[in-house]
């Protein structure tokens, strides 16, 4: 092994240069201090310095105990290194020599580590030198907090009042604590102001700090912002940190008192609800505030009192009293309230009035108010007049009406009364709309409507052209009468309706024209045509035929004109052999008579027409029972005729009269046909 060989040769050449007086030159030098967070790692740099180079050097750790005493933590030699057992770096520390530099890093380092290290070089000569390094470890504080006094501070307080406590934990070095008022710093000058401050060391060698701040407080107080600001250490720096901010309650007598309206702003009028608002200058806890009016005392709740629905008798002067209870002393403030008023209108004459036709009219309005007012006249919703005065200088019929007269006052919204008059003017009746007024009408029973105006109210009265009198209902309207009249009319007819009183008469004239309608239904090629009337006649423009018996006929009309109109006077069963019958139209009206029509030839006309249905009921009946003996055409009677029977015996009319009788079908050879044989 080298290391046996090697001894020796370095004892010899120690002896060797001590015998020649040979002595190593060593320097080492080192950081005054080294700062660093808890928790962090710590390195502390030992520079150093030998003529004898690193072969032979030794470089030994120490701290400094508290009786001044080393404490070895690390041993390096040219051959060996460890770090030393059972001390308080044992496990946490490391050594790094780089050339003639020698780093101790020690990790996690604590409050506990803020201690002086020395670092010792050593040659193989007797030459040593060291160093010396203080460790400084810092730890931030936790975030202050400060608590503010409860309960008010009263002004009158002798001795200095606390205002509250501030306090900040687990700092090193020990932090600072200020106080600030209104961010002016607070200086401990007693007995004005007083701050008192207690350290504690916690278990883990950090400080906790607490200060409380006592002062004599004054009025100008009451507004004063307080905190605290702590100054604390880092590596390298100073740091501060503010508190939360707090205000405290000062108590102190008023010097004054004020009172005044807080509702409604502006002018009060009655009706309105008075809130009155009491306040003083000071802030006594123990105190009573009261309002006085008119020998009567209201209590105040929240400095606030309210009168609802006031009126004028409410005005006058109010005083707010405030009484501090302690002593006794009483300090007042009034103010005066008024109360603004608006009375009924008053017209004249009153409600109503009645002027003769072409006379003057003239009524006043007034109402009596505390402020200045403005008077309006309305009739119908619509301004007539203005000014307390309403002049006609000609009335009319039609100045009659409800008049409104509405006072108000300009500068006060909402301030409005109001009276009404009703002016009758004496005269002859008026019937609204013309003399004469035409009717035209499909009932059989008329409403008829009359309106007047006048005064005294007029009597309706209702007559036909016949000299009738006609029952009706009456009614009295704001400026006269109205009657509704309901008759039944058979034919045209006029009707007058005379309004009149103690002035006069009017009448107006209805002409009523009643118009008649028929509907007919249209007939087209069908195998059945069922008719139920209660009497028909065919009318043209030159011919009339009337029929009255009830007979059973054939003939050969094949189409009704527009102009062909039926009226049925009996029941008439007819069988028409046509292949197709149509109304050309399906409604027509009552014609008037036409003009070529006589009187005198009506009744010849008629009279032709019956004797000739009556030939040809008889020329039917013998060509029938000819036809059935088979005399004709060289039939037998018992030869089977419905087995050739011609299409056309398919269109049957059926005649139904209003008495319910069952119809008969007929066909061309006079047989009773049931409805299913058609």
């Amino acid at each position: 092994m080298a290391l046996p060989d090697t001894a020796p040769l370095l004892v010899g050449l120690l002896l060797l240069f001590h015998a020649f007086g040979a002595w190593a030159i060593v320097e080492v030098n080192m950081e005054d201090k080294v700062e660093v967070m808890a928790g962090e790692t710590a390195q502390i740099t030992c520079m150093f310095t030998t003529d004898e180079g690193l072969g032979g050097t030794t470089i030994q750790w120490f701290y400094v105990l508290p009786n001044k005493e080393r404490q070895r933590i690390y041993n390096k030699e040219p051959m060996h290194e460890a770090a030393e057992q059972n001390t308080l770096f044992t496990h946490r520390i490391s050594l790094n020599v780089n050339g003639t530099a020698a780093v101790l890093a020690i990790r996690d380092v604590g409050v506990r580590d803020n201690l002086e290290f020395i670092c010792v070089i050593k040659t193989l000569t007797p030459e040593e030198a060291e160093g010396r390094t203080q460790l400084q470890v810092f730890k931030s504080p936790t975030f202050p907090t400060i608590e503010a006094v409860e309960t008010g501070i009263s002004v009158n307080e002798e001795a200095p009042s606390k205002i509250g406590s501030c306090r900040v934990k687990n700092g090193y070095p020990k932090p600072n604590i200020t106080w600030y008022r209104n961010n002016m710093p607070l200086r401990n000058t007693p007995p004005e102001v007083v701050v008192t401050s207690s350290t504690t060391i916690e278990s883990s060698g950090l400080f906790s700090v607490q200060s409380e701040l006592t002062m004599k407080v004054k009025k100008e107080h009451k507004d004063a912002v307080f905190y605290c600001e702590v100054i604390y250490f880092v590596p390298g720096a100073t740091k501060m940190t503010e508190s939360q901010h707090i205000n405290i309650t000062v108590y102190y007598l008023p010097t004054e008192v004020n009172i005044w309206v807080e509702s409604p702003k502006g002018k009060i009028k009655e009706g309105d609800t008075l809130e009155l608002r009491c306040d003083n200058n000071g802030n006594y806890p123990s105190s009573i505030t009261t309002i006085k009016h008119q020998n009567s005392e209201y209590s105040v709740e929240n400095k606030t009192m309210v009168r609802t629905n006031v009126k004028r008798l409410d005005g006058g002067v109010y005083e707010c009293t405030f009484e501090e209870t302690d002593n006794f002393d009483e300090i007042s403030g009034s103010t005066k309230v008024s109360v603004n008023y608006l009375e009924s209108a008053v017209i004249t004459p009153k409600d109503s009035i009645a002027v003769m036709e072409g006379e003057e009219l003239k009524a006043s309005c007034n109402a009596l108010s505390s402020l200045q007012t403005s008077t309006t006249w309305f009739k119908n919703e619509k301004l007539v007049s203005k000014g307390n005065t309403l002049s006609v200088k000609s009335a009319t019929l039609e100045t009659a009406g409800m008049y409104k007269c509405v006072v108000t006052v300009p500068e006060m919204e909402g301030m409005k009364t109001s009276s009404t008059l009703q002016v009758n003017v004496k005269g002859s009746p008026q019937i609204l709309g013309p003399d004469v007024q035409e009717v035209e009408t499909y009932e059989t029973t008329v409403n008829l409507t009359c309106s007047a105006t006048g005064f005294p109210a007029p009597t309706i009265m209702w007559t036909t052209s016949d000299g009738k009198n006609l029952n009706a209902l009456q009614t009295e309207t704001e400026d006269g009468a109205q009657s509704v009249v309901t008759f039944k009319i058979t034919s045209n007819v006029k009707v007058f309706c005379n309004a009149s009183n103690d002035f006069g008469s009017k009448v107006v004239e209805f002409n009523i024209k009643t118009i008649l309608n028929t509907t007919l239904t249209t007939i087209t090629s069908m195998p059945t045509i069922s008719t139920t009337t209660r009497s028909t006649t065919t009318i043209s423009s030159d011919t009339v035929v009337h029929t009255t018996p009830t007979a059973t006929t054939t003939t050969s009309t094949n189409t009704i004109t527009d102009d062909t109109v039926i009226y049925n006077t009996s029941t008439t069963n007819t069988t028409i052999p046509s292949t197709n019958i149509t109304f050309i139209n399906d409604t027509v009206q009552t014609p008037t008579k036409s003009p070529n029509i006589k009187k005198e030839s009506k009744g010849f006309v008629i009279a032709i027409i019956i004797i000739a249905i009556f030939l040809l009921a008889i020329l039917g009946s013998v060509l029938y029972f000819l036809y059935k003996k088979g005399r004709i055409c060289g039939r037998s009677g018992k030869q089977d005729f419905s087995k050739r029977k011609s299409s056309k015996d398919n269109i049957v009319v059926e005649m139904k009269s209003d008495n319910t009788e069952e119809a008969i079908l007929l066909g061309v050879n006079g047989e009773k046909q049931q409805p299913n044989d058609q």
